[in-house]
């Protein structure tokens, strides 16, 4: 189904839903920029929206080049989310040891795919186990805070919102392998514009962009709440659909 809405965009739609990750992350940059809220976080939404622009990049071309902009960002961007995590007080505590190592870590794993494992499944259990780590280690920091129960309860629903936006993504994802023959039946069945609902691919673009933004926020909430800030800052949704942090008494926060 290649070139069929354009002639010059491969996978149309599979391009197109790529743009949640650029209206999500834009967002976030924009409101931590504006309410200064400290270039780490200004950073993890850098990294998001170079995942969604390289993952818009291959789905327009289909090239082995930009399938790599597709896959290795992510895990990129999880080692920046683990930085945060590990270094989430003012003081740096690991000095240069700690990006130096997550940098030969991260040249290890796209070197090792680009030249040697060239398959799937070791970029899944790269960029998985990175995940979990990062979401393990910011599990630790949390349980060690002494923090209001109101955001123990917004980190929480933070770490279901992302996890239930990964989670969903990757099912719909494997149904889309899973039944990719069929549902190209049923879609030129219905035809357009009703067959875009049917683009599996494309929810899984969009499921993993929520999820991943709602983690981004779970780690800005948890490097708020280390440094005592539970009183100043709040979460709220523009237009009901994009979500952000934002301070009740904006002030600057790295």
């Amino acid at each position: 189904e290649n070139y069929v809405v354009s002639d010059y965009i491969a996978e149309f739609w599979n391009c197109l839903t790529n743009g949640m990750f650029v209206v999500l992350a834009t967002f976030g940059i924009v409101n931590a920029i504006k309410h200064q809220q400290g270039k780490r976080v200004v950073a993890l939404y850098m990294g998001l929206l170079f995942v969604g622009c390289g993952s818009a990049c291959f789905h327009a071309t289909l090239k082995y080049t930009t399938q790599l902009l597709d896959e290795l960002p992510m895990l990129y961007l999880c080692a920046m989310g683990f930085y945060s995590l590990v270094e989430i007080d003012r003081t740096i505590s690991f000095g240069w040891k700690l990006p130096v190592a997550l940098i030969a870590l991260q040249t290890a794993i796209t070197v090792t795919y680009i030249f040697w494992v060239q398959s799937p499944i070791f970029h899944q259990v790269a960029f998985a186990s990175t995940v979990c780590a990062s979401v393990a280690f910011g599990y630790r920091r949390q349980c060690e805070m002494t923090i209001s129960n109101r955001t123990r309860r917004m980190l929480q629903r933070l770490l279901l919102q992302g996890f239930l936006g990964m989670a969903g993504g990757f099912l719909v994802w494997n149904l889309d392998n899973i039944f990719c023959h069929r549902l190209r039946t049923y879609r030129a069945h219905v035809g357009a514009p009703l067959d875009a609902v049917l683009q599996l691919h494309g929810w899984w673009h969009i499921l993993t962009a929520y999820g991943s933004t709602y983690l981004l926020l779970w780690v800005h909430l948890t490097k708020l709440a280390r440094q005592g800030h539970d009183h100043l800052f709040t979460i709220r949704h523009f237009a009901g659909l994009i979500p952000y942090i934002t301070l009740k008494s904006p002030k600057k926060i790295d």
